[in-house]
């Protein structure tokens, strides 16, 4: 049986020492990511969230325990090989986007790729590709002064995941954006993830995007208090069959509002086949 973990966190801790004050930013973190899989992250200010990310990102190290990005264990890696992770296993996604802002759209998309060596032709034919499915080929040649927040984000999105990264990190992507885009960064990320197996790790304060990821997780003084899942692959694979579409049929419609009646059905469906367990993680 394939192993498709891409992520695993083993008795994490983090501590900031701040003079004679030492803060416990994370205390025993444990979490599993498989491909393809979307996690948002929830908790108040100061709850361990981005530290979170920061280490999943090979940004800094942990103080005790283990991080491991497809089975490598980030705290045995060199910095070199830490800069070829960055580069080629984690794609970045901001709240404000960090577009430059002298290159067009598709310029944007095709950098990361340029310096990773891919080749013109393939980086170009990516590119298109990418734009195509978060709706913004018709935007390729736009500066970013020329698009909306919307579709800065979208293009930002599709910057991330276009070298095929093995995750995506996002903190608070929707966060300068009103509810009706931001739900429509969310469902495109959701979508991705699906779509090119990548798995995405999001930062949020908004309940409303979250309960679009697989999982929830309520992380308190720097601990998971709460793992809140909502309908996994298995329910996802079981629908499908049971309604004969293709998966990427599927995925247009769980994800894309626009097939209004196909996708009340499906949601629908779904609603009656979704099971929501919450697990609590109790003082160990």
């Amino acid at each position: 049986m394939v192993d498709d973990t891409v992520l695993k966190m083993e008795d994490v801790w983090k501590i900031f020492r701040l003079g004679e004050t030492e803060v416990q930013a994370l205390r025993g973190i444990n979490l599993q990511a498989k491909r393809g899989e979307v996690i948002a992250i929830m908790g108040p200010s100061g709850s361990g969230k981005s530290t979170i990310l920061n280490l999943v990102g090979a940004l800094d190290t942990p103080t005790k325990g283990k991080v491991y990005v497809n089975g490598k264990n980030l705290s045995k890696m060199s910095e070199a090989a830490l800069t070829v992770l960055r580069r080629r296993e984690i794609g970045f996604i901001f709240q404000f986007y960090n577009l430059i802002p002298v290159l067009t759209a598709f310029e944007n998309v095709e950098l990361p790729m340029m310096i990773a060596g891919i080749s013109k032709g393939k980086r170009k034919t990516r590119t298109r590709e990418i734009l195509k499915m978060v709706e913004m080929l018709d935007r390729a040649k736009h500066r970013p002064d020329e698009l909306s927040g919307g579709q800065q984000q979208r293009v930002a999105i599709a910057r991330a995941v276009a070298s095929k990264p093995s995750i995506i990190l996002a903190d608070e992507p929707t966060g300068d954006l009103d509810s009706k885009t931001g739900k429509h960064i969310m469902t495109t990320l959701c979508y991705l993830a699906k779509k090119e197996g990548v798995t995405v790790i999001i930062v949020t304060h908004d309940i409303e995007m979250a309960q679009l990821a697989d999982k929830i997780l309520e992380i308190r003084d720097g601990k998971i208090e709460k793992e809140i899942e909502t309908y996994s692959f298995s329910t996802l694979e079981g629908i499908m069959d049971q309604t004969g579409l293709s998966r990427d049929k599927f995925l247009d419609i769980l994800y894309r509002d626009r097939f209004d009646e196909e996708y009340e059905a499906i949601r629908d469906h779904l609603s009656d086949k979704k099971q929501v367990s919450e697990k609590d993680h109790g003082d160990e």
